[in-house]
């Protein structure tokens, strides 16, 4: 057994790595194992094989998989939160402002009939045939 990866954290290239990999193929714990290993055998992340990556705190044996495991999360999770803020970015329309955030609910102006603030109003659509 080879000690290496499990004594030391991993590197920012293994961090690195597993985002290649998760970015190839979107997906989480175990199944992106399979393209770790993939990777790994085919050198597609900077030439590297198993024996580099081992060096830089990535291990496939069945003894350091919770710690690929971990890593994987942290990275899936980072990755996932910087898709979510991209996404929202570009929904927003340029020069708009952001929607402000708000804590409360925002109730309706007081009035003398508070039972008429509270019935919604409801749409009616008419059928018509099609090229009328």
């Amino acid at each position: 057994m080879d000690s290496r990866t499990r004594d030391r954290p991993p590197t920012a290239d293994a961090v690195e790595f597993v985002r290649f990999c998760y970015r190839r193929r979107r997906v989480g714990w175990p199944e992106i194992y399979d393209e770790m290993c993939g990777v790994a055998g085919r050198g597609l992340f900077r030439g590297w094989g198993s024996d580099e990556l081992s060096a830089e705190g990535i291990g496939f044996s069945l003894f350091e998989t919770a710690n690929l495991a971990a890593l994987v999360h942290r990275v899936v999770a980072e990755e996932q939160e910087r898709r979510t803020a991209i996404a929202a970015v570009k929904a927003t329309p340029p020069g708009a402002a952001p929607a402000p955030e708000i804590d409360e609910p925002i109730m309706p102006a007081a009035s003398d009939n508070p039972v008429e603030t509270a019935v919604p109003a409801t749409l009616r659509f008419a059928g018509a045939t099609a090229g009328a």
